[in-house]
């Protein structure tokens, strides 16, 4: 089943107790009850995959501030039907950074999130069940800006804050001293 390498991934996993536990419970329901959990045509929401991407010396954090929702984000994004979501993760970074020299800082998965995505145009109000993995960049690597991002940056991990303060983020934050 087209599912399975998923389930595997987050049936190992083992998220922060409290909100991080309950979307991970939501995104294991998710995936079990839709076949077609990897397509953005299920409107009622889709598997996403980023990447939490690290400076060689940890310090800093690879963030794009996002064209049409307006706020500082890590890379990522749909699947488009790939159910190898690290795979998707590490191609999404590339494609809305340059950033394509990575290397995998955990052998699974870092983070999962839940979140709404609001109705845009003739797309619905739908959820990404976003799977995030923490990876860190090689040196010498530019940046290059892509039409989904106004600006990306690397901006220091004690800083985040300042772009973004969601819970979402901060989480990340706080698992990255375990990295």
């Amino acid at each position: 089943m087209k599912r399975d390498s998923l389930l595997a991934l987050l049936a190992a996993y083992e998220p922060e107790p409290g909100l991080e536990a309950e979307m991970h419970d939501d995104t294991v329901d998710f995936v079990k009850q839709h076949p077609d959990c990897f397509e953005r045509s299920l409107l009622k929401g889709h598997i996403t995959a980023s990447g939490w991407v690290l400076s060689p010396d940890k310090d800093t954090v690879l963030l794009m501030h996002h064209r049409k929702l307006d706020r500082w984000f890590q890379p990522g994004g749909h699947c488009d039907g790939d159910p190898d979501v690290r795979t998707v993760a590490m191609k999404e970074v590339m494609e809305e950074t340059g950033i394509a020299d990575l290397q995998a800082l955990q052998k699974g998965i870092f983070d999962v999130d839940v979140h709404l995505i609001p109705e845009n145009k003739d797309i619905p109000a739908h959820y990404h069940y976003d799977i995030r993995f923490a990876f860190k960049a090689a040196e010498g690597q530019e940046i290059v800006l892509n039409s989904e991002s106004k600006d990306v940056q690397w901006i220091p991990v004690a800083q985040v804050q300042d772009a973004n303060n969601s819970e979402s983020i901060m989480r990340m934050v706080r698992k990255t001293s375990a990295l």
